[in-house]
């Protein structure tokens, strides 16, 4: 095992995943929050996902990453052209 940094609170910490085990269980209330919105409303810009959802433009970022989530061409293309980098 490794020791990493926390991609939500910025701890260290030893195991594989990209968060602690502090922040499992918010991080996955926000993913799920996260996916029903893109599921119910479509994607608009980072800056609304993170206003209507309460979830930090920092966060929004990391679930676009997220392997569980497939956005279309287009989905993604309207985030690119928000003006916010995806990475």
């Amino acid at each position: 095992m490794e020791l990493n940094r926390c991609s939500r609170c910025g701890a260290f910490y030893v195991g594989e995943n990209d968060i602690c085990s502090k922040c499992s269980s918010q991080d996955t209330l926000e993913f799920s929050t996260f996916k029903s919105y893109i599921e119910e409303n479509g994607c608009s810009s980072i800056d609304t996902i993170a206003t209507q959802t309460g979830i930090s433009t920092k966060n929004v970022n990391r679930f676009i990453e997220h392997e569980g989530i497939e956005l279309s061409g287009d989905n993604k293309e309207s985030l690119t052209n928000s003006g916010v980098v995806l990475n």
